[in-house]
C-alpha cells in the first residue's frame, strides 16, 4: 500500500561549513527514534572515515524519519544532506531539485558567510521554501539579533521567522519539526504525467549488487520485478529491490509518487546509468523526461598516475567507481614521457581534488603521483581556431597563436574589519579587482573580487585564513572567460623538457616561479657522475638556471709524486669521459621529486 503523499515532506539542510548542519541532522533522527541511543554517534549521516576526520559533509545523504506529530497525524520526512564546502555545490544542487523545502542554518556566533548566501540563491532557483535557523544559540559568544539583522539585510529573509535552535542540546528541536510539516508543502501533483518518472539525483556502487541508484519519485509507482528504462541512456533493467534510507538501506515493497528511495536492478556497469537520468517503466514509458540537472564543467584539472605501472588498469576501474558516486569529476586517459600511463582528471576546485585523491588511496589502495593543478586556458589561434587547453603539454607554439583567454570568477569574501587591508593586498597580489565593499555589521565586511581562477585554486584560501585568524569566509562563481597575458614555462633536465613539471602561469610571474622550479629540483635530484643543468624556459628564452654538480672521483690519488704532466693526463682523460658520459647519459628523477613539486607553495 503507498504512503499518503499529503503527509511526506522533502527537504534539505543547507549552511556554511562548520555551522552545525551535521549535528542538527543527527538531533533529528534522535528525536524522532530513527536512530537509537546505541546506534548513535557523531555525524551519523557522514559514513566515511574522511568527512568524520575532517569533520565536513562530502557527499549527500538521503534519510527517511517518520514523526509523529502531535495532531496524531505521521509524516514522512524525506532528509536529504548536503555539503557545505564551495567546492560541493553541485552535490547541494542535486540534492535541491529532490526537494520541495530547505532549512537555512546559521551559526549564532558567526553569522551569515558567503557559503551562506550562495546556497539561498541556490534554493531560491529551484523555487523551496526556505525555512531559517540560528543555531549554536547556546554558546556565550552567540550573537542572535546581529545574525537576525544580517538575514533582512543581506539575505531578505525577516529576522522574526528564524527559528532558534540548539542542535547540541536540543533546544527548539521541536519548533522545526512544526515548521517542516506546515511551511514546506507535499509534492505537488503532476496532472500532465501519471505514468513513472523518477529523478536520479545520486547512486552508488557495491561489488556484490551493482549500482544502487538513489531516486526521487515524481510520478506514478515502482515496484520490485518490473522492466525500468533509463531515458536518457535508453537502457533496460528489471527492478530487483526498492527501498528507503532510515537510514541503512531497508527493502519496501512499493515507492509511490513524492517518496525518495533506492532502486537496485542488477546493473553492473556504472556507464549504464547517468545522474540527473529519468527513470520511466518500459512498458508504458513517460512522454517526457524530467529536466535533470544543469551540466557541471570541472574547473580545476590534474593529471593522476599510478606509481606501479601495474595498477593502471585497478586506477582505471576505481575512477569509473568514483564518477559514479561523483558526477561531477571527469576523466580521461593520458600519458607522459616521465610518468607513464595515466589520466588527466577534472575538479571543482582543489579540495574535491584533495578528496578523490584521498580516497583513492584509502578505499582503493593505489599510490598515486599528481600533478600540478591547472586551469582551462581558451587559445585562439592567428587562423581563427579556437581551442581549449587543461594540460600544459598541449599548449601550442607562441608562433601560432594570436590570443589567451583565462577563466575568471566572481569571489566573495567576508572578513573582520580590521582584515580588509591583508585581504586587499593578498587578492591585489593574485590579480584581483575589487568590485564591490560593503558593511555587514559593526565589525565585518563584504568583498568583492574578479580574479583569475588559476590564482585561487593553489593556496589562496589558505592564505585568506591565515591573515584573517581564520575568520574569513569565501564563495566563487564562474564568470566567463577574459583575454590574459599567460606563457607556457618548460622546465628542462640535462637540456630534455620534462612534461610533468611544465606549467601555465602569467607573464609577470613566470621568472619567479622558474627560479623556484628550478632551486626546488636541485635539491631533490640526486647528484650524477656529470654536472646536470636544470632550465626554466619560455620557448626558446632560458630565463632561470640552477647546476647539479658532478660527484668527483680523485684519480690523482694512485700517484704518489712524480711530473705533474702524468697527473694532467688523468684530468683530461676524466674530463673527456665526463662530457661522453653527459652527451649520452640519462638523469635518474626521483619519485619525491615531482611530489615535491606539486606541495611547493
Amino acid at each position: 500500500m503507498g504512503v499518503n503523499k499529503q503527509n511526506i515532506r522533502n527537504f534539505s539542510i543547507i549552511a556554511h561549513i562548520d555551522h552545525g548542519k551535521s549535528t542538527l541532522a543527527d538531533r533529528l533522527l534522535l528525536y524522532t527514534k530513527t536512530i537509537s541511543e546505541r546506534e548513535f554517534r557523531d555525524q551519523v549521516l557522514d559514513d566515511m572515515d574522511l568527512e568524520r576526520e575532517r569533520g565536513i559533509t562530502i557527499k549527500a545523504r538521503a534519510v527517511r524519519i517518520n514523526y509523529n506529530a502531535p495532531d496524531g497525524e505521521t509524516y514522512i520526512l524525506n532528509l536529504i544532506d548536503t555539503p557545505g564546502h564551495v567546492d560541493f555545490s553541485y552535490e547541494v544542487s542535486r540534492s535541491l531539485a529532490a526537494c520541495e523545502g530547505a532549512l537555512l542554518l546559521i551559526d549564532a556566533s558567526q553569522g551569515v558567510e558567503a557559503q551562506t548566501v550562495a546556497n539561498v540563491h541556490l534554493a531560491l532557483e529551484n523555487d523551496l521554501e526556505i525555512i531559517p535557523i540560528i543555531n549554536k544559540i547556546d554558546l556565550p559568544v552567540a550573537r542572535v539579533s546581529d545574525v537576525k539583522r544580517q538575514l533582512e539585510d543581506i539575505i531578505g529573509i525577516s529576522g522574526d521567522e528564524a527559528i532558534l535552535v540548539s542542535a547540541k542540546t536540543g533546544q527548539g528541536i521541536e519548533e522545526v519539526f512544526d515548521a517542516l510539516v506546515h511551511l514546506v508543502p507535499p509534492p505537488s501533483d503532476d496532472t500532465d504525467e501519471t505514468r513513472l518518472r523518477a529523478l536520479i539525483f545520486d547512486s552508488s556502487y557495491d561489488k556484490y549488487r551493482g549500482v544502487i541508484v538513489y531516486i526521487r519519485l515524481f510520478s506514478g509507482t515502482l515496484r520490485k520485478g518490473m522492466q525500468i528504462r533509463m531515458m536518457k541512456r535508453d537502457t533496460v533493467f528489471e527492478v530487483m529491490e526498492v527501498g528507503v534510507f532510515k537510514p541503512k538501506s531497508t527493502p519496501v515493497g512499493l515507492l509511490t509518487d513524492g517518496e525518495v528511495g533506492y532502486v537496485i536492478a542488477n546493473i553492473k556497469d556504472p556507464r549504464d546509468i547517468a545522474i540527473g537520468d529519468t527513470i520511466t517503466d518500459d512498458k508504458m514509458p513517460a512522454k517526457k523526461a524530467l529536466p535533470g540537472f544543469q551540466t557541471v564543467n570541472p574547473m580545476v584539472f590534474s593529471g593522476m598516475y599510478p606509481v606501479d605501472t601495474n595498477d593502471y588498469e585497478l586506477l582505471k576501474d576505481a575512477l569509473e567507481k568514483l564518477q559514479l558516486n561523483d558526477s561531477s569529476f571527469h576523466y580521461e586517459p593520458e600519458s607522459s614521457i616521465a610518468l607513464g600511463f595515466g589520466f588527466r582528471c577534472g575538479f571543482l576546485g582543489l579540495l574535491h581534488m584533495e578528496i578523490i585523491q584521498e580516497r583513492l588511496v584509502r578505499e582503493y589502495d593505489i599510490d598515486l603521483v599528481a600533478t600540478s593543478p591547472s586551469v582551462i586556458y581558451r587559445v585562439t589561434f592567428t587562423n581563427g581556431d579556437v581551442k581549449d587547453i587543461d594540460n600544459p603539454v598541449h599548449f601550442p607554439n607562441t608562433t601560432v597563436i594570436s590570443s589567451i583567454e583565462e577563466p575568471y570568477i566572481h569571489v566573495t569574501i567576508i572578513c573582520p574589519n580590521d582584515s580588509i587591508g591583508s585581504v586587499m593586498a593578498l587578492a591585489r597580489d593574485r590579480r584581483g579587482e575589487c568590485s564591490n565593499t560593503e558593511t555587514i555589521d559593526n565589525g565585518r565586511v563584504m568583498l568583492t573580487f574578479d580574479m583569475p581562477l588559476a590564482e585561487v585554486i593553489i593556496d589562496f584560501y589558505d592564505k585568506l585564513k591565515s591573515i584573517t585568524r581564520g575568520y574569513a569566509s569565501m564563495d566563487y562563481e564562474f564568470i566567463g572567460y577574459r583575454q590574459s597575458d599567460v606563457v607556457k614555462v618548460d622546465i628542462l633536465v640535462n637540456a630534455e623538457i620534462v612534461d610533468a613539471f611544465s606549467f601555465i602561469v602569467h607573464k609577470d610571474k613566470a621568472y619567479a616561479r622558474g627560479r623556484q622550479v628550478a632551486e626546488k629540483l636541485k635539491e631533490v635530484i640526486p647528484r650524477h657522475l656529470f654536472q646536470i643543468p636544470i632550465q626554466a624556459a619560455i620557448g626558446n628564452n632560458i630565463i632561470a638556471r640552477e647546476t647539479i654538480t658532478a660527484m668527483k672521483k680523485n684519480v690523482t690519488a694512485k700517484c704518489y709524486g712524480g711530473d705533474i704532466t702524468r697527473k694532467r693526463k688523468l684530468w683530461e682523460k676524466q674530463k673527456e669521459g665526463k662530457k661522453r658520459m653527459k652527451a649520452i647519459g640519462k638523469v635518474q628523477i626521483p619519485q619525491k621529486a615531482f611530489i615535491s613539486i606539486l606541495k611547493m607553495d
